[in-house]
């Protein structure tokens, strides 16, 4: 091919390529919307259109590799920022930057905003987040992880979260003042932040992050409930991430129920570990009644897809209805969870107020040799 040919590029596949882009920088990390100016906000087109075979046979990866009639198609050129096509083009073969990773760059990029703007547009949900960690950049709790986490199916109603910030005070989860401080603050929180907005109807869908300890995630729950629509994502440890995956094949919940009713109700969640029932014993008396829900191999990473959290929901409404009929109205059902977190939010979604019996929610605190009264819910 020639040594050198025109840069022109059409108007039609210009307009092409801003709207495969999204007016936005297609360099992976770098995302920079290219219509205005990111000192003053004002309206600006700051985009270039970075060839990824050079127009001429000595420029940036040359153009060996392409016909002369393709350098000015849309599957050669992408849509930049000023420092990326200069980082993209300061060595002659290309350096870091060689043909095919702009390439991958460039169909990653445009997979995403074609995904992005397919989804239907009742299908916005509201991130809320509930943890410690909110604000560090390098949390696992961040606005862009759960967004990342909600596609296809849905996409952020705004571009900020709703947080349910815990207190971060001077007491410890060892600390009985710890889980009143905690408790009061996320009910406050909860209220101001969500019920009034689900109230009001200017929020239709919830899909809730949270990570904190179990029975702040029940209590979470609670107040939740199941009549607004929403979803709650678990936090994967092996690869990490929220999005969901597939559904294990065989998989089961393990139900074991008491051949014998006698003293005070424990549910037990053994899912995540094993929970001891000597320890239960120690803090509820030797006669507790053990309704145990738990898994053949209890491990931190075992809830995938959401069908398991949906079969969970199913077992524990059917559970719940068992247990009280066995104990009475007037029974208090203490639960010992070791559950990974999605699953602590569910049972707290659940619970009917009306109809249930009253809980005890109980932490395992090392500290303290085994487990403490953390929250009531009556």
């Amino acid at each position: 091919m020639p040594k050198e040919v025109t840069r022109h590029v059409s108007d039609g596949v210009q307009r092409i390529l801003w709207g495969k882009a999204a007016g936005r920088c297609e360099f992976a990390g770098c995302n920079r919307p290219l219509w205005k100016s990111s000192v003053t906000q004002e309206q600006v087109n700051i985009a270039q259109k970075a060839h990824i075979y050079s127009c001429r046979a000595d420029g940036p990866r040359g153009n060996e590799s392409i016909q002369a009639d393709k350098v000015n198609d849309l599957s050669n050129l992408m849509l930049v920022c000023h420092e990326c096509h200069r980082k993209m083009d300061q060595e002659k073969d290309g350096g870091r930057y060689p043909a095919e990773l702009l390439q991958r760059m460039k169909a990653s990029h445009e997979r995403r905003i074609e995904t992005v703007t397919g989804v239907h547009p009742d299908r916005r949900s509201h991130v809320v987040l509930y943890g410690t960690a909110i604000g560090d950049h390098n949390s696992p709790l961040s606005f862009n992880a759960a967004a990342m986490a909600l596609f296809p199916e849905r996409y952020p109603a705004d571009d900020m979260a709703i947080e349910l910030p815990t207190v971060n005070s001077w007491a410890r989860d060892r600390d009985q003042e710890f889980w009143r401080i905690e408790d009061t603050h996320l009910v406050k929180m909860f209220e101001k932040r969500v019920r009034e907005r689900l109230a009001d109807g200017s929020v239709n869908h919830l899909s809730v992050f949270a990570l904190a300890p179990q029975p702040l995630l029940t209590r979470l729950g609670v107040l939740l409930t199941d009549i607004p629509d929403a979803e709650i994502f678990a936090r994967h440890r092996e690869p990490q991430g929220w999005e969901w995956r597939d559904h294990p094949a065989g998989f089961s919940f393990v139900v074991r129920e008491p051949e014998v009713v006698s003293g005070p109700p424990a549910l037990v969640l053994s899912l995540s570990a094993t929970v001891s029932k000597d320890r239960i014993a120690a803090v509820i008396g030797s006669n507790a009644t053990f309704w145990t829900v738990t898994i053949p191999e209890p491990h931190n990473d075992f809830l995938q897809s959401r069908h398991q959290l949906q079969e969970f929901r199913d077992l524990a409404r059917r559970l719940m209805v068992k247990i009280k009929a066995a104990h009475g109205h007037d029974a208090v059902l203490h639960i010992f969870p070791a559950a990974p977190a999605a699953i602590s939010v569910e049972l707290g979604r659940i619970r009917m107020p009306k109809a249930d019996l009253k809980w005890q929610v109980w932490d395992q605190v090392n500290a303290r040799g085994g487990f403490v009264s953390a929250i009531s819910i009556t």
